[in-house]
């Protein structure tokens, strides 16, 4: 899920351009159409995946700075960091009010050898039809389901 800097393109969902977006903009208002309603939905979701980076970022400072590791390395890093998040959550549910010291580690070798990753650069994205007849599908998808929900309670 990206913003709307980004083009909606295979890898990347981005919400409708034009279209209400941020969640301060809709008040008591409800959406009229299938976009806005998926923006809506896309900001809610965004704001969730932010706050869980945060935490995530404040508890390892791997997270903290650019990362000039491979893509394929940097989402291990990620998907390590969530799982020893997760697991400390498990198994020291106190373990809110700890603050964890960076450790000086000697650095040695690495039996974990990354040399199958290529490095592996963004440096274009193209707009991608299947992409965005899947966000068509969806928001059309959730928007109909929202109104059919709608209509059953009044």
């Amino acid at each position: 899920m990206v913003d709307a800097g980004y083009t909606n393109c295979e890898g990347f969902l981005a919400p409708y351009r034009g279209h209400r977006y941020h969640l301060k903009e809709w008040g008591d208002r409800q959406p009229v159409s299938a976009e806005e309603y998926f923006n809506m939905k896309h900001s809610k979701a965004r704001n969730v995946i932010e706050r869980c980076f945060g935490l995530l970022k404040g508890r390892w400072a791997i997270l903290r700075c650019p990362s000039f590791f491979p893509i394929r390395t940097q989402g291990r890093i990620v998907l390590a960091c969530v799982l020893l998040h997760n697991l400390l959550r498990k198994y020291m549910p106190t373990d809110d009010n700890v603050r964890f010291e960076e450790e000086d580690e000697e650095e040695g070798d690495d039996d974990d050898d990354d040399s199958d990753d290529e490095i592996e650069y963004v440096t274009h994205i193209e707009t991608s039809d299947a992409w965005t007849t899947f966000r068509s599908t969806l928001a059309q998808t959730l928007f109909n389901n929202w109104r059919a929900r709608s209509n059953r309670r009044r």
